[in-house]
């Protein structure tokens, strides 16, 4: 089993900002992907394709578990591909000024069998880019 990816970034932004950019799915159109059935409920499904028109990895999740303001925890999937899950868990905390996001994704190994695409390094990077540069600049510029 292999670890954890893990991303940790700090952002000048209020925590209530940062929550908002991560449920709102109007919001989540700027910085992360159009998720059209995302609604911030216990056990809501979503689903949702990576930008273009090409629609080739439908992703697939589940809201696990989720606190206002500290914590958002859900599954992530492609079910065209497997039937494997992953969990991914965003957590949020003040700190001096601004927010530090904390964003856990286990289990990615459960997609070893899938090709490249779906390997950990390719995880670990689009997180990076994700956090460390798409929400972060969404919440410090908006």
């Amino acid at each position: 089993m292999s670890s954890p990816i893990i991303v940790e970034q700090k952002v000048e932004a209020s925590v209530d900002e940062v929550w908002e950019a991560l449920t709102d799915k109007e919001k989540m159109k700027s910085w992360y992907f159009d998720i059209s059935d995302f609604e911030l409920e216990p056990e809501k499904q979503f689903n949702f394709y990576e930008p273009g028109d090409e629609k080739k990895y439908h992703h697939h999740g589940h809201i696990l578990d989720f606190r206002i303001n500290e914590k958002l925890k859900h599954t992530w999937s492609y079910p065209g591909f497997s039937d494997a899950e992953t969990i991914v868990t965003w957590e949020l905390h003040p700190k001096e000024g601004g927010t530090v996001i904390k964003l856990t994704h286990e289990y990615v190994d459960r997609f070893k069998d899938l090709g490249e695409g779906f390997s950990e390094e390719n995880f670990t990077e689009g997180w990076n880019v994700i956090i460390r540069q798409s929400l972060k600049s969404y919440v410090e510029n908006k």
